[in-house]
C-alpha cells in the first residue's frame, strides 16, 4: 500500500518534513514547488508509515486503498509527476538543533496587519522560534479572521477550508493577540503601529481586480468574478450585492481555478452546496437561477490552461452538470492527465436536461454588448483568421487576476500591484533601502500567485528577514508601551474585540449550521457579528 495526495492539497508542505524516506515533492526548496499544482507521494519509495497523513492540515493524503472511484485518477496524477520529474528518495538527514551563540534579545513585538493564510503563518513562525521571544498583535478590520480561507476558498470546498484548524492553534499560544473590527489606516496609523511595535508585517491580500479594458466592461450585468466569490462566501462588504442570474448563458473569463469555481457555482445543483458554508442568500438566489449554460472563456488553447489538474478532474464529478469543450478537442495516450481529462470531456455524448459548463480556447474578449444591461459577449478567435462572433449572455464575470491595493503610508508598485520589497523587507522605490521596521508576506508581497500553503514559505521567508534585522540591531525601538496600545485601540474602536470574540462567532455558526445539516450557517452582516462576539443571540 502506499499513500497519495489528492485534490484537496493545500501545498502548505508539512508533510514534506516528517516524511522518513523524502518521497513528498516538489519540496520548497526545489524550483518546482513555487509553480506546483499540488505535491506528490512517489509510490516507489513510499514505505506505508502513514506520517504524512497524520500532519496533513486538509486531510488530503490518503492510503491508496481508500481512494473511492472518483479518486483512482491521484494515483497515475501522482506516479506521472516523478516521471517528468526525477527525484532522489531517500532517508532525510534530521537537522540539527540551532545554536544560539548570542543572547537572546526580546521580547521582539510584532504587528501583523491581516487575518488571512500568509498573517496566520507569519505568526506561527514568529511565535514558535527559538531564537528569540516574541509578542505578536494581529490586526484585522472585519469582525471574523480567516481572509482567503473564509472568503475565497468555495464553499464546496471544506476539507480546503479545514487548514483553519491550523490557525486555531497559533491564535492559542503564548504572546498572541489580536484586535478584530480595527482598520490600519483608518483607526490606527502606519506611524502609530511602529508606536508601539518593532516591526509590522503586511499580509493585506490582494482585493482589487484587474480589468480588461474593452467596451462596455462597466455595463450591468458584468463584474468581477472577484465581486461574485465574495457575495457568495457571505462576505460583509457584499452581503447586500444583487447577480441577475434570470438569464439563460453567463460567460466566465478566464481559465484558473476561480474561473472553474465559479462556474461549478453556477451550474451545479444547490442541494450540492447545502452541506458547506454558501451563504445563506446566495443560496436562496442560485436556486432561483435559470441559468442554462455556463461557457469558461480562454484566451489561449487548453495546454496553457491555468487551472489545476485536480479542479479540472472535480467538474467531472457533478453528475447533473454537462462538460463540453467547444470545437473539441483530442490528446495524445502520451498526453498530460490534464489534457487527457479534457479529451474525454470533448468526447462525451451530451444528455438533455443538464446545465451545462462549456470551456472553450482561442478565443479573447473585445466588447460587452449592450445598452442598459449585459446582452452578450464578442469573441474574437486568437487563431490566424482572427474570426468574430457574438455571444449572447446576461452575466459576464472577469476572471483575469486578483490585484493588489495600496495600502496608507506604503509605497506601492502600480504595476504589479504589490509592495515593493525584497525578501520581505519593504523598500522606498525612491533609493531601493529597506523601509526600517516594515515588511510583507502574502499576495501584497508577491502578487496572486499559489495557493493556501504557498504562503506558509513565503511567511517564512519575511520571518526570517525581520528576526535577521532584528538581531542585528537594525530594528526601531518603540518609543510607546505595549500596553498602551490596547487602550487607545478600544477609545477608537469601542466595538473591537479580541479572539476569543472571534471564537464566539465561529462556535455560533458552526452550532446553527449543524442544526441546519451544514458546516457553518454564516453571519454575513457586522451588526450580527458584533452581537455574537459580545455574547448576545442573534435571531
Amino acid at each position: 500500500m502506499t499513500y497519495v495526495v489528492t485534490q484537496a492539497c493545500c501545498n502548505d508542505a508539512t508533510c514534506v518534513a516528517v516524511c522518513p524516506v523524502n518521497c513528498i515533492h516538489p519540496t520548497p526548496d526545489e524550483a518546482q514547488y513555487q509553480r506546483t499544482e499540488m505535491l506528490y507521494i512517489d509510490p516507489a519509495a513510499c514505505i506505508d508509515c502513514g506520517a504524512c497523513a497524520d500532519v496533513c492540515p486538509v486531510d488530503a493524503i490518503v492510503p491508496d486503498s481508500d481512494l473511492t472511484p472518483e479518486a483512482e485518477i491521484y494515483k497515475d496524477l501522482n506516479a506521472a509527476y516523478f516521471l517528468g520529474n526525477p527525484t532522489v528518495s531517500g532517508p532525510s538527514e534530521v537537522p540539527a538543533e540551532p545554536v544560539v551563540t548570542a543572547p537572546r534579545p526580546g521580547p521582539l513585538k510584532v504587528a501583523i496587519v491581516g487575518s488571512g493564510p500568509s498573517a496566520f503563518y507569519a505568526a506561527e513562525e514568529l511565535l514558535t522560534r527559538r531564537d528569540v521571544d516574541v509578542d505578536v498583535s494581529m490586526f484585522e478590520r472585519l469582525p471574523v479572521a480567516g481572509g482567503l480561507v473564509r472568503f475565497g476558498v468555495a464553499p464546496d470546498h471544506q476539507t480546503t477550508k479545514a487548514v483553519e484548524r491550523v490557525f486555531s492553534r497559533t491564535a492559542g499560544r503564548n504572546g498572541f493577540r489580536a484586535f478584530l473590527g480595527v482598520e490600519i489606516g483608518r483607526d490606527i496609523s502606519v506611524d502609530e503601529l511602529l508606536d508601539h511595535h518593532h516591526a509590522v508585517i503586511y499580509a493585506s491580500g490582494a482585493s482589487d481586480d484587474r480589468k480588461l479594458g474593452i467596451p462596455g466592461e462597466d455595463l450591468p450585468g458584468s463584474f468581477a468574478a472577484r465581486e461574485f466569490v465574495a457575495w457568495y462566501n457571505g462576505h460583509p462588504d457584499s452581503a447586500g450585492r444583487t447577480f441577475d442570474l434570470s438569464g439563460r448563458r453567463a460567460v466566465v473569463i478566464g481559465n484558473g481555478n476561480v474561473a472553474l469555481d465559479v462556474a461549478r457555482i453556477l451550474a451545479c445543483d444547490p442541494d450540492r452546496l447545502v452541506p458547506g458554508d454558501i451563504a445563506e442568500h446566495a443560496l436562496d438566489a442560485l436556486r432561483h437561477s435559470t441559468i442554462e449554460e455556463v461557457v469558461v472563456l480562454g484566451r489561449r488553447g487548453p495546454e496553457h490552461a491555468a487551472f489545476t489538474t485536480p479542479e479540472l478532474i472535480a467538474l467531472g464529478a457533478l453528475h447533473e452538470v454537462e462538460v463540453s469543450v467547444h470545437g473539441g478537442f483530442d490528446a495524445s495516450d502520451d498526453a498530460s492527465i490534464k489534457l487527457r481529462t479534457l479529451a474525454d470531456y470533448a468526447r462525451r455524448s451530451p444528455r438533455p436536461g443538464r446545465r451545462k459548463i462549456t470551456l472553450r480556447f482561442h478565443g479573447t474578449p473585445v466588447e460587452i454588448l449592450g445598452d442598459s444591461h449585459v446582452e452578450g459577449l464578442r469573441i474574437a478567435s486568437t487563431r490566424m483568421d482572427g474570426s468574430e462572433e457574438d455571444l449572447e449572455a446576461t452575466l459576464v464575470l472577469r476572471s483575469v487576476g486578483y490585484r493588489g491595493a495600496p495600502v496608507p503610508g506604503l509605497p506601492f508598485d502600480s504595476q504589479h500591484g504589490t509592495v515593493p520589497n525584497v525578501a520581505g523587507r519593504v523598500v522606498d522605490p525612491v533609493d531601493e533601502r529597506p523601509v526600517p521596521g516594515v515588511y510583507v508576506a502574502g499576495w501584497i508581497k508577491r502578487g496572486p500567485t499559489g495557493v493556501i500553503g504557498t504562503n506558509r514559505y513565503c511567511a517564512a521567508e519575511t520571518v526570517d528577514a525581520l528576526v535577521a534585522d532584528h538581531q542585528r540591531a537594525l530594528l526601531p525601538q518603540p518609543s510607546r508601551p505595549g500596553d498602551e496600545l490596547a487602550e487607545v485601540v478600544h477609545s477608537r474602536c469601542p466595538e473591537s474585540f479580541g479572539f476569543d470574540g472571534w471564537k464566539r462567532i465561529d462556535r455560533y455558526e458552526r452550532v446553527e449550521g449543524r442544526r441546519r445539516g451544514r458546516a457553518r450557517q454564516k453571519l454575513v452582516e457586522v451588526g450580527a457579528m458584533l452581537a455574537v462576539a459580545r455574547g448576545a443571540e442573534t435571531s
